[in-house]
């Protein structure tokens, strides 16, 4: 699993006669570095010259030998390599001030060694320490030199030259270049022949500063691969270990560089300032491209800056006094480097040929099993190898006739036959299913719904009506070949539209009462009352004769009692809801009414004043955001430039802290704006109950007065008044009309047999003598 680290950074001082003691001084911890530079005198007396610098390292190396840089800075890595973990060793820094006495050391003196040979060394004895493990070990020597690339180990006798260039290409498994050759070591000492060939083909050249001055880059990569001598492992590791060894920065007017070399610092410096802008972008966060492709030392290098991979990197720097500009830059490149994180992970691959044969060999053990369990069970013996032709053939004949009903059931073997056994019915339900479409194709013509040109074109020729419907033409009793068009039906067109007119108009005429229609249903209905009767008018037009047929014989007879026109006042069909309910809120709900647009008031004025606190406080929040970015990049600009502490205290400059003071202001802002909002969200929420309780209360008094006034019969009002049994809305609208309906049969009971006993038969009159 991966974790997030830090670059570790080391400082290596070139010991000189000259050492500068008054201007660099080393922390107690041997992990900080300080410099201080005494003032300009000809600048003037007002002088703002920064002259003391502090940087904060992970370790200072002075005066120290081969030995204890190596166990500093890379022992560690190397030990994690072989454990699956990339490293990187970087050695950056002017020119002469040790870069490649660190990296490759001298031949003169074995003790004089540096960390690349070291390294090597220490691989290969731990390979010996591991006999569990078949490890084996390549290098390959790439050298950078004016934006070229070039393989140091090509002059090896048996290297063929190419004449394609190199190029770096990048895989999803890293970065490697294309053309680079990659050497097989087995040995210690053929790893060093290696590396001694590629130092030879090094370039190099002499100026005032250093007498062999290293003009390229060089990458030594050592990649390693560890198997597993047990052959039930099938995973493997693999890293690589990249030494970086990186030419010196000049300034021209120190080394009096000129011709080719003056070219070769030209290109070097070009490199080394590309490297330092991909070095901030990447420790900023805020940075989300980070120019890798700028030049060909970043690219090669992009999974090792911030990659998967640790990384260290030594900063060598002279003691002079007279070196001081250029030793603050390498000291400020190395802080800069301390901001990257990366993020080391085990490389595990898998062998796939060791993976098929542990697969084959767990496939016998189960089978071997399988036939243990089948022995105890005393089941047949089961065969589990593939199904052949036959075996599927025979399982298709089983499913067909199980279909067809002569099969009561398949028997199950085992999983492979399940499975075949629902492959087949898929096989066979497909099959219908192309018969019967190629048995409809050749009696119809079969039409695309989707298909919008077709339908139109079969809708002209009158096939299909315009919701893609068949059309078939009916053959006089109603029955016909598809969907006969409206026009086409057989009946009157008005009579369904007659006969509601006359369920909801007349018996409401006679009785005074709803039609056994629902409530609900009223309330769809009287909206669109007016449609109903001019679509009514339309039919009564064409039907005239029959209609006043039927309106003779279902008119009632109006009576001139008072009763009976006290009822007439009462309206035939009861008025909308919508209409209703605004006279309602006028006149008996106008309090309740008023309480609650009270309510909504007060509601409407919280969730305001809420919006505005969630505003501010979003703006408070954005200002805090910006306050913190703004004191981050003043906070990583001073870990650039060198921290100061004077006796334990951060000494920093007073734009920060204003910022500082800013962010603890808007701070205290943010959390009582918040308090704020959180109680005004709690009055909304008790004045939102309110408003729901009105409004609940005013539409159930709103359905008791339209029920009482327009939907209940006036005989059902004696109960349901104050000294009545029974309260409007107790019972509900349903059982109150049927309790009408059925009081009205009794009334009209009693009349049909009271009329019945004053009327004499027609037959008895006729009987009667003259």
């Amino acid at each position: 699993m991966s974790t997030r680290k830090k670059v570790h950074t080391y400082v290596r001082v070139k010991p000189t006669d000259e050492f500068a003691y008054e201007m660099i001084t080393f922390g107690e911890d041997n992990k900080s570095i300080d410099i201080h530079i005494k003032k300009d005198s000809r600048r003037g007396i007002v002088n703002n010259q920064q002259t003391d610098w502090s940087f904060k390292l992970d370790g200072v190396l002075h005066d120290a030998s081969q030995d204890c840089v190596y166990d500093t800075v890379a022992k560690g890595v190397v030990a994690q390599a072989l454990d699956g973990y990339n490293g990187t060793i970087m050695c950056y820094g002017q020119t002469g001030a040790g870069k490649t006495y660190t990296m490759t050391g001298t031949t003169e003196n074995y003790k004089h060694r540096g960390i690349l040979p070291r390294a090597l060394q220490q691989v290969f004895r731990m390979i010996e320490e591991r006999p569990t493990h078949s490890i084996t070990v390549r290098v390959s020597y790439l050298e950078i030199y004016n934006e070229a690339l070039f393989d140091l180990l090509s002059t090896l006798p048996y290297v063929g030259n190419s004449d394609t260039p190199m190029s770096i290409v990048e895989s999803p498994q890293g970065i490697f270049v294309k053309g680079l050759s990659v050497h097989m070591t087995g040995r210690e000492e053929d790893a060093f022949s290696l590396l001694f060939e590629g130092e030879t083909n090094r370039i190099i050249a002499s100026h005032t500063m250093n007498k062999n001055s290293s003009r390229s880059h060089c990458i030594f990569t050592i990649y390693i691969e560890a198997h597993s001598r047990s052959l039930s492992d099938e995973k493997y590791i693999t890293s690589k270990i990249n030494l970086v060894d990186l030419a010196g920065s000049e300034r021209v007017g120190k080394t009096g560089s000129e011709g080719q070399i003056l070219k070769e610092a030209t290109y070097i410096n070009k490199s080394l300032s590309f490297l330092e802008q991909a070095i901030i972008a990447l420790g900023d966060r805020r940075r989300e491209h980070v120019p890798f492709r700028q030049c060909k030392l970043t690219h090669a290098l992009k999974d090792s800056l911030g990659g998967n991979c640790n990384m260290v990197i030594v900063a060598n720097v002279y003691g002079d006094a007279t070196q001081l500009d250029e030793t603050l830059s390498s000291l400020r490149f190395a802080s800069r480097m301390k901001l990257i994180t990366t993020e080391p992970s085990i490389n595990e691959k898998y062998d796939a040929e060791r993976m098929v044969k542990n697969l084959e060999k767990e496939l016998i053990l189960l089978k071997q099993e399988l036939a243990i369990h089948d022995s105890l069970a005393n089941r047949v013996m089961v065969t589990y190898d593939p199904m052949d032709e036959v075996q599927i053939a025979e399982i298709n004949s089983q499913v067909r006739r199980y279909l067809d009903g002569s099969l009561d059931e398949i028997d199950i073997i085992n999983l492979r036959q399940v499975q075949e056994v629902f492959n087949q019915f898929r096989v066979i339900l497909s099959q219908q299913e192309e018969e019967v479409e190629a048995s409809l194709r050749k009696k119809y013509t079969l039409i695309n719904k989707n298909d919008f040109a077709t339908i139109t074109t079969v809708h002209k020729a009158g096939l299909v009506d315009v919701e893609g419907n068949t059309v078939g033409e009916t053959d006089g009793q109603g029955f016909g070949l598809g969907v006969a068009p409206f026009s086409a039906k057989p009946g009157k067109k008005g009579k369904f539209k007659k006969t509601f007119r006359d369920i909801t108009g007349t018996s409401t005429k006679k009785e005074g009462l709803l039609s056994p229609v629902s409530a609900k249903d009223i309330d769809s209905l009287s909206t669109s009352r007016s449609q109903l009767l001019s679509s009514s008018k339309e039919a009564d037009v064409k039907d005239a004769p029959s209609h006043d047929r039927e309106a003779s014989s279902s008119e009632p007879v109006v009576s001139d009692s008072p009763k009976e026109d006290s009822r007439t006042t009462r309206p035939g069909t009861p008025p909308p809801k919508p209409s209703a309910f605004e006279e309602f809120k006028n006149e008996r709900g106008s309090e309740i009414n008023r309480i609650f647009k009270q309510n909504k008031t007060i509601l409407n004025d919280r969730r305001k004043k809420a919006s505005e606190t969630a505003q501010r406080i979003n703006s408070i929040k954005k200002e805090i955001d910006t306050t913190k970015e703004a004191l981050d990049v003043q906070k990583t600009f001073r870990e650039e430039q060198g921290e100061y502490e004077n006796k334990g205290l951060m000494i920093m400059d007073e734009e920060e802290f204003l910022l500082i003071l800013k962010l603890k202001e808007l701070k205290k802002q943010y959390r009582g704006e918040y308090q704020d909002l959180r109680d005004l969200k709690a009055e909304i929420q008790y004045c939102q109950h309110l408003v729901d309780q009105c409004r609940q209360r005013l539409l159930t008094e709103f359905d008791i007065w339209y029920n009482e006034s327009f939907l209940i019969h006036e005989d059902v009002q004696a109960p349901l008044k104050a000294k009545g049994s029974i309260r409007l809305g107790l019972l509900p609208l349903s059982k109150l009309t049927s309790l009408v309906r059925l009081k009205m049969m009794r009334i009209n009971l009693a009349k049909s047999k009271h009329q019945s006993s004053l009327t004499v038969p027609t037959r008895s009159l006729s009987t009667m003598p003259e």
